[in-house]
Protein backbone atom coordinates (compact mmCIF):
# COMPACT_ATOMS: atom_id res chain seq x y z
CA UNK A 1 0.00 0.00 0.00
CA UNK A 2 1.35 3.43 -0.98
CA UNK A 3 2.31 5.59 1.99
CA UNK A 4 2.14 9.36 1.62
CA UNK A 5 4.26 11.90 3.50
CA UNK A 6 4.29 15.69 3.25
CA UNK A 7 5.78 18.96 4.37
CA UNK A 8 3.33 21.68 5.44
CA UNK A 9 4.03 25.38 5.70
CA UNK A 10 3.77 28.69 3.87
CA UNK A 11 5.64 29.48 1.66
CA UNK A 12 6.32 25.90 0.60
CA UNK A 13 7.03 25.84 -3.15
CA UNK A 14 10.81 26.18 -2.67
CA UNK A 15 11.06 23.25 -0.23
CA UNK A 16 13.73 20.69 -1.08
CA UNK A 17 12.14 18.08 1.19
CA UNK A 18 10.15 16.31 -1.59
CA UNK A 19 13.34 15.98 -3.67
CA UNK A 20 15.30 14.51 -0.73
CA UNK A 21 12.68 12.04 0.52
CA UNK A 22 11.50 10.85 -2.90
CA UNK A 23 15.13 10.14 -3.86
CA UNK A 24 15.45 7.97 -0.73
CA UNK A 25 12.23 6.06 -1.52
CA UNK A 26 13.41 5.40 -5.09
CA UNK A 27 16.82 4.23 -3.87
CA UNK A 28 15.24 1.72 -1.46
CA UNK A 29 12.39 0.81 -3.87
CA UNK A 30 9.75 1.76 -1.29
CA UNK A 31 6.10 2.39 -2.09
CA UNK A 32 6.11 5.88 -0.63
CA UNK A 33 5.64 9.40 -1.95
CA UNK A 34 6.33 12.82 -0.44
CA UNK A 35 4.50 16.04 -1.35
CA UNK A 36 4.64 19.73 -0.44
CA UNK A 37 1.30 20.97 0.94
CA UNK A 38 0.67 24.67 1.47
CA UNK A 39 -1.17 25.49 4.68
CA UNK A 40 -1.51 29.22 5.30
CA UNK A 41 -1.41 30.79 8.75
CA UNK A 42 -4.75 30.52 10.55
CA UNK A 43 -5.79 27.37 8.64
CA UNK A 44 -3.71 24.76 10.44
CA UNK A 45 -6.68 22.89 11.99
CA UNK A 46 -8.34 22.51 8.56
CA UNK A 47 -5.03 21.49 7.00
CA UNK A 48 -4.51 18.73 9.59
CA UNK A 49 -8.06 17.42 9.04
CA UNK A 50 -7.38 17.21 5.28
CA UNK A 51 -4.14 15.29 5.92
CA UNK A 52 -5.93 12.86 8.24
CA UNK A 53 -8.63 12.28 5.57
CA UNK A 54 -6.02 11.16 3.03
CA UNK A 55 -4.50 8.96 5.76
CA UNK A 56 -1.15 10.76 5.63
CA UNK A 57 1.52 8.54 7.22
CA UNK A 58 3.60 11.44 8.49
CA UNK A 59 4.53 15.04 7.77
CA UNK A 60 7.15 17.69 8.38
CA UNK A 61 6.14 21.08 9.73
CA UNK A 62 7.86 24.31 8.76
CA UNK A 63 7.29 28.07 9.13
CA UNK A 64 4.83 29.38 10.36
CA UNK A 65 3.32 26.31 12.09
CA UNK A 66 6.08 24.77 14.23
CA UNK A 67 4.81 26.17 17.55
CA UNK A 68 1.04 26.13 16.90
CA UNK A 69 1.21 22.49 15.73
CA UNK A 70 2.01 21.49 19.34
CA UNK A 71 -1.71 22.04 20.21
CA UNK A 72 -2.88 19.31 17.81
CA UNK A 73 -0.61 16.48 18.92
CA UNK A 74 -1.58 13.48 21.05
CA UNK A 75 1.96 13.09 22.41
CA UNK A 76 5.38 14.68 21.91
CA UNK A 77 9.02 13.66 22.40
CA UNK A 78 11.42 15.23 24.92
CA UNK A 79 12.98 17.51 22.28
CA UNK A 80 9.56 19.02 21.47
CA UNK A 81 8.94 19.67 25.16
CA UNK A 82 12.36 21.23 25.61
CA UNK A 83 12.30 23.42 22.49
CA UNK A 84 8.55 24.17 22.49
CA UNK A 85 8.15 23.42 18.78
CA UNK A 86 7.56 20.45 16.48
CA UNK A 87 8.79 19.76 12.96
CA UNK A 88 8.04 16.05 12.41
CA UNK A 89 4.72 14.27 12.95
CA UNK A 90 4.00 10.54 12.76
CA UNK A 91 0.37 9.52 12.16
CA UNK A 92 -0.02 6.32 14.15
CA UNK A 93 -3.56 5.16 13.19
CA UNK A 94 -5.03 8.61 13.82
CA UNK A 95 -2.81 9.33 16.85
CA UNK A 96 -0.48 12.23 16.01
CA UNK A 97 2.95 11.90 17.60
CA UNK A 98 5.28 14.90 17.49
CA UNK A 99 9.09 15.05 17.26
CA UNK A 100 11.61 17.84 16.91
CA UNK A 101 14.51 16.87 14.64
CA UNK A 102 15.99 20.39 14.45
CA UNK A 103 18.37 19.75 17.33
CA UNK A 104 19.58 16.34 16.08
CA UNK A 105 19.68 17.67 12.51
CA UNK A 106 21.87 20.55 13.63
CA UNK A 107 24.24 18.32 15.63
CA UNK A 108 24.49 15.55 13.01
CA UNK A 109 27.11 17.19 10.72
CA UNK A 110 29.18 18.38 13.72
CA UNK A 111 29.34 14.78 14.95
CA UNK A 112 29.90 13.41 11.44
CA UNK A 113 32.92 15.73 11.14
CA UNK A 114 34.09 14.66 14.63
CA UNK A 115 34.24 18.25 15.93
CA UNK A 116 34.26 18.50 19.70
CA UNK A 117 31.55 20.64 21.34
CA UNK A 118 32.41 20.04 25.00
CA UNK A 119 33.63 23.23 26.78
CA UNK A 120 33.36 25.26 23.58
CA UNK A 121 32.57 28.97 23.29
CA UNK A 122 29.87 29.86 20.80
CA UNK A 123 28.76 32.95 18.93
CA UNK A 124 25.16 32.55 17.69
CA UNK A 125 23.61 35.01 15.28
CA UNK A 126 19.79 35.07 15.42
CA UNK A 127 17.17 34.28 18.04
CA UNK A 128 14.28 32.67 16.13
CA UNK A 129 12.86 29.14 16.26
CA UNK A 130 15.94 27.42 14.84
CA UNK A 131 18.14 29.21 17.39
CA UNK A 132 16.22 27.59 20.28
CA UNK A 133 16.96 24.12 18.90
CA UNK A 134 20.63 25.06 18.38
CA UNK A 135 20.98 26.32 21.97
CA UNK A 136 19.38 23.08 23.23
CA UNK A 137 21.82 21.05 21.11
CA UNK A 138 24.89 22.87 22.41
CA UNK A 139 23.64 22.48 26.00
CA UNK A 140 23.07 18.75 25.46
CA UNK A 141 26.69 18.38 24.26
CA UNK A 142 28.09 20.37 27.24
CA UNK A 143 29.26 23.55 25.53
CA UNK A 144 30.78 26.12 27.91
CA UNK A 145 28.98 29.36 27.03
CA UNK A 146 27.10 31.10 24.26
CA UNK A 147 26.88 34.71 23.11
CA UNK A 148 23.63 35.47 21.30
CA UNK A 149 23.70 38.35 18.83
CA UNK A 150 20.37 39.57 17.51
CA UNK A 151 18.87 42.63 15.83
CA UNK A 152 16.32 43.13 18.61
CA UNK A 153 17.49 42.96 22.20
CA UNK A 154 14.18 41.52 23.47
CA UNK A 155 14.34 38.33 21.42
CA UNK A 156 18.03 37.92 22.31
CA UNK A 157 17.21 38.24 26.03
CA UNK A 158 14.38 35.69 25.69
CA UNK A 159 16.83 33.18 24.22
CA UNK A 160 19.39 33.94 26.97
CA UNK A 161 16.70 33.14 29.55
CA UNK A 162 15.87 29.86 27.76
CA UNK A 163 19.58 28.98 27.57
CA UNK A 164 20.23 29.75 31.25
CA UNK A 165 17.17 27.69 32.29
CA UNK A 166 18.63 24.71 30.41
CA UNK A 167 21.93 25.24 32.25
CA UNK A 168 24.01 26.77 29.44
CA UNK A 169 25.60 30.10 30.38
CA UNK A 170 24.50 32.79 27.90
CA UNK A 171 24.70 36.54 27.27
CA UNK A 172 22.96 38.71 24.70
CA UNK A 173 24.43 41.44 22.50
CA UNK A 174 23.04 43.57 19.70
CA UNK A 175 24.67 43.60 16.27
CA UNK A 176 26.20 47.01 17.05
CA UNK A 177 27.88 45.61 20.20
CA UNK A 178 29.39 42.59 18.43
CA UNK A 179 32.69 44.31 17.61
CA UNK A 180 33.46 44.80 21.32
CA UNK A 181 33.46 41.05 21.94
CA UNK A 182 36.49 38.94 22.67
CA UNK A 183 37.32 37.11 19.47
CA UNK A 184 38.15 33.54 20.48
CA UNK A 185 35.04 31.55 19.58
CA UNK A 186 35.12 27.82 18.82
CA UNK A 187 31.83 27.95 16.89
CA UNK A 188 30.20 30.76 14.93
CA UNK A 189 26.67 29.85 13.89
CA UNK A 190 24.40 31.90 11.66
CA UNK A 191 20.80 31.02 12.56
CA UNK A 192 19.40 34.27 11.14
CA UNK A 193 18.09 34.85 7.61
CA UNK A 194 21.16 36.94 6.75
CA UNK A 195 22.72 35.51 3.62
CA UNK A 196 19.47 34.31 2.04
CA UNK A 197 19.58 37.23 -0.38
CA UNK A 198 23.37 37.13 -0.77
CA UNK A 199 23.87 39.95 1.74
CA UNK A 200 27.36 40.62 3.06
CA UNK A 201 28.25 38.83 6.29
CA UNK A 202 28.16 41.02 9.42
CA UNK A 203 30.50 38.75 11.43
CA UNK A 204 33.75 40.66 12.13
CA UNK A 205 36.63 38.96 10.32
CA UNK A 206 38.77 39.04 13.48
CA UNK A 207 36.55 36.18 14.76
CA UNK A 208 37.52 33.88 11.89
CA UNK A 209 40.57 31.63 12.15
CA UNK A 210 41.50 27.98 11.65
CA UNK A 211 40.42 27.06 15.19
CA UNK A 212 36.86 28.23 14.42
CA UNK A 213 34.03 26.12 13.04
CA UNK A 214 31.67 28.28 10.97
CA UNK A 215 28.18 26.84 10.51
CA UNK A 216 25.68 28.76 8.37
CA UNK A 217 22.19 27.23 8.47
CA UNK A 218 21.15 29.16 5.34
CA UNK A 219 21.23 26.48 2.62
CA UNK A 220 20.33 28.53 -0.44
CA UNK A 221 22.74 29.87 -1.66
CA UNK A 222 25.10 27.02 -0.65
CA UNK A 223 28.02 29.45 -0.38
CA UNK A 224 26.91 32.52 1.54
CA UNK A 225 29.25 35.45 2.04
CA UNK A 226 29.97 34.17 5.58
CA UNK A 227 30.99 30.75 4.18
CA UNK A 228 33.23 32.36 1.55
CA UNK A 229 34.98 34.57 4.14
CA UNK A 230 35.38 31.60 6.50
CA UNK A 231 37.02 29.61 3.68
CA UNK A 232 39.53 32.41 3.08
CA UNK A 233 40.48 32.27 6.78
CA UNK A 234 40.81 28.44 6.78
CA UNK A 235 37.95 27.89 9.22
CA UNK A 236 36.25 24.51 9.46
CA UNK A 237 32.97 24.83 7.55
CA UNK A 238 29.53 23.26 7.88
CA UNK A 239 26.98 24.13 5.19
CA UNK A 240 23.28 24.77 5.74
CA UNK A 241 22.29 21.84 3.52
CA UNK A 242 24.04 19.51 6.00
CA UNK A 243 21.55 20.49 8.73
CA UNK A 244 18.66 20.07 6.27
CA UNK A 245 20.01 16.61 5.44
CA UNK A 246 20.42 15.74 9.13
CA UNK A 247 16.77 16.67 9.77
CA UNK A 248 15.55 14.71 6.74
CA UNK A 249 17.45 11.58 7.80
CA UNK A 250 15.97 11.73 11.29
CA UNK A 251 12.40 12.21 9.92
CA UNK A 252 12.86 9.32 7.50
CA UNK A 253 14.01 7.03 10.33
CA UNK A 254 11.14 8.09 12.65
CA UNK A 255 8.53 7.35 9.98
CA UNK A 256 9.96 4.22 8.40
CA UNK A 257 12.02 2.71 11.22
CA UNK A 258 14.96 1.92 8.95
CA UNK A 259 18.31 3.48 8.07
CA UNK A 260 18.16 6.35 5.60
CA UNK A 261 20.36 6.27 2.45
CA UNK A 262 22.62 9.20 3.43
CA UNK A 263 24.69 9.49 0.24
CA UNK A 264 21.67 9.30 -2.07
CA UNK A 265 19.83 11.97 -0.07
CA UNK A 266 22.90 14.19 -0.04
CA UNK A 267 23.30 13.92 -3.83
CA UNK A 268 19.62 14.77 -4.32
CA UNK A 269 20.02 17.99 -2.29
CA UNK A 270 23.10 19.11 -4.17
CA UNK A 271 21.37 18.28 -7.46
CA UNK A 272 18.41 20.39 -6.25
CA UNK A 273 20.61 23.49 -6.36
Amino acid sequence: MLKTYAVIGDPIEHSLSPTIHNAAYRELEMECTYIAYRVVQGELATGIESLKKIKISGFNVTIPHKIEMMKYLDNVDENCKKIGAVNTVLNDDGILRGFNTDMDGFLEPIKRNEINIKNSKILLLGAGGAARAIVAGFQKENAKDITIVNRTRNNGEELVKFSNELGLNAISKTIEEMNELDSNFDFIVNASSLGLKNEASIIPEKFLNEQTTVYDIVYKPVKTDLINKAKEKNCKIIFGYEMLLGQAIRSFEIWLDRKAPYEKMKRSILGGF
